[in-house]
């Protein structure tokens, strides 16, 4: 029997880092999609469980009295400050004081009642000779209400 000519067997070429399969170009698009929504999710969720839980503050220092107007009054304006600095660009907010913080609470309301309404007293409470009435709080416990029901709907 006559031996054929064969050759040894061959192998193919390695395979090349470059290009990547589409796979990868999908993978390396979708990533900072990814991450960007998922940035916005977490901003989203944050300024809506900082409404949610000043609410429930709100509620409560309205349900429980502590006799005294003034701190009453200073503790509502820390809380939309804090609810301010959750919700907004931390340079827009922390900064503000007196007039400035009562036309960025205007902001969202169409009224301006913080710098023409019972909102002033936020500013300027403490340097008041007297306290501020119960019709005046409860005007201001009102008007703290409808500015968070306001940062709710945008959050």
């Amino acid at each position: 029997m006559e031996q054929l000519p064969l050759r040894d067997i061959h192998l193919p070429d390695a395979v090349g880092f470059w290009p990547p399969a589409p796979g990868w170009w999908a993978l390396a698009l979708l990533l900072p999609v990814l991450a960007l929504a998922l940035r916005q999710l977490y901003k989203r969720m944050r300024r809506r469980s900082a409404v949610k839980i000043a609410g429930k503050l709100l509620q409560s220092m309205r349900s429980q009295p502590n006799g005294d107007a003034k701190q009453t009054v200073a503790a509502l304006s820390a809380l939309l400050r804090r609810v301010a600095l959750s919700t907004a660009p931390r340079r827009d907010v922390a900064s503000l004081s007196g007039h400035a913080w009562l036309q960025y609470l205007d902001r969202s309301l169409p009224d301006a009642p913080f710098t023409q309404g019972p909102g002033r007293c936020l500013a300027d409470a403490h340097f008041r000779p007297h306290a501020p009435a119960e019709a005046e709080l409860d005007a201001v416990f009102e008007l703290c209400e409808r500015w968070l029901k306001q940062q709710a709907k945008h959050a």
